[in-house]
């Protein structure tokens, strides 16, 4: 069956997945992903067992859609990046849950809905980029550095109420509590060169054209900046920094998968589940987008290697997701985003 891809609602096919359609040999997926990260997962997964795997890109509104479409999705997997992103899909009813050995063997724990509803795929750090003239080796070494006076004016940070940074400021709810997450995020707010805006990539220019020396932003974004020839100066610029590796690790953020309720090719969605946490994709939908696996023992690109290793957090995404409101409502409290 041939499909339309959609992105940003564009048609960039001649048909469509038609409604409640089954085939033994194939599989559904939406995915908030673009095709470039997971068209060659899927091109190696029909390759190893005939499935053919028929893809919808959006960037946004694939939720909605599967809500639209209701009994009568074709939709067996959704595919898309960030908890809280995944669990506004669970919250929307719209996923059910899974039960399989080989997906909980090789994804741990914490990076799983304790009810099977989500599974992580791969994980990004969320690191602190110093400035490597102006920032001297080990001057930074924690998030809660980030809102001591010393570097007031010398911060850049996209919009606090962006899901990277929601993130971040709800394990710092789990880590330190409300009263003392909010202080901090006062501290931090206080400490920033300019309004938040732009994406973690602008930030990191910005430190390149001096007008902050720390920003905070995704560590695949330091490998996307090195590959593009435009941005290789802004990479070139900056120390890329794991935090808090003396206590809890570099706070953790996902991409993942759910299987959408009623998914009509449902044996062959766990199919593909497994073979997406297996080693052969585990080490390609790394590799793509300079990411980290979420099976233990599988292997890193050879590019983020280079990186060095670290210590991650192990709090629970699903943690994170419970407290992610009330690390918006704190956003709203600091007035960050003013």
């Amino acid at each position: 069956m041939d499909i339309k891809k959609l992105i940003g609602g564009a048609v960039l096919g001649a048909t469509t997945l038609v409604a409640g359609a089954v085939s033994a040999e194939e599989v559904n997926v939406y995915s908030l992903r673009q095709a470039f990260l997971v068209e060659p997962l899927f091109e190696k997964f029909t390759e190893q067992t005939g499935v053919k795997v028929n893809v919808i890109f959006a960037e946004k509104g694939l939720v909605e859609r599967i809500k639209q479409e209701g009994a009568n999705s074709p939709a067996d997997i959704l595919m898309t990046v960030d908890i809280s992103r995944i669990q506004q899909a669970v919250d929307a009813g719209v996923t059910q849950s899974v039960s399989n050995d080989v997906i909980a063997a090789n994804v741990p724990a914490h990076l799983r809905d304790p009810d099977g509803h989500w599974f992580a795929l791969t994980q990004r750090g969320r690191a602190i980029y110093a400035s490597k003239d102006r920032v001297a080796e080990g001057e930074i070494t924690s998030y809660e550095d980030l809102a001591d006076p010393k570097w007031k004016g010398r911060i850049c940070t996209r919009s606090g109420a962006h899901v990277y940074n929601v993130a971040l400021f709800a394990s710092m709810v789990s880590v330190h509590g409300e009263e003392k997450a909010k202080d901090w995020l006062e501290g931090l707010k206080g400490n920033l060169a300019r309004k938040p805006q732009g994406n973690d990539r602008a930030q990191v220019k910005a430190i390149k054209e001096g007008v902050c020396d720390l920003s905070i932003g995704n560590t695949y974004y330091y490998g996307k900046m090195i590959a593009n020839e435009e941005q290789r100066a802004w990479a070139d610029a900056v120390n890329l920094v794991f935090p808090n590796q003396n206590d809890r690790g570099m706070s953790m953020n996902i991409s993942g998968m759910s299987l959408i309720k009623g998914a009509p090719n449902q044996g062959n969605a766990i199919k593909l589940m497994e073979f997406l946490t297996d080693d052969v994709a585990q080490k390609i939908y790394a590799e793509v987008n300079y990411e980290y696996p979420v099976k233990p023992g599988a292997e890193w690109a050879e590019n983020v290697k280079s990186w060095g290793t670290f210590k991650a957090d192990d709090l629970s995404l699903a943690e994170i997701a419970r407290l992610s409101p009330d690390a918006i409502k704190m956003v709203d409290q600091v007035g960050y985003n003013e």
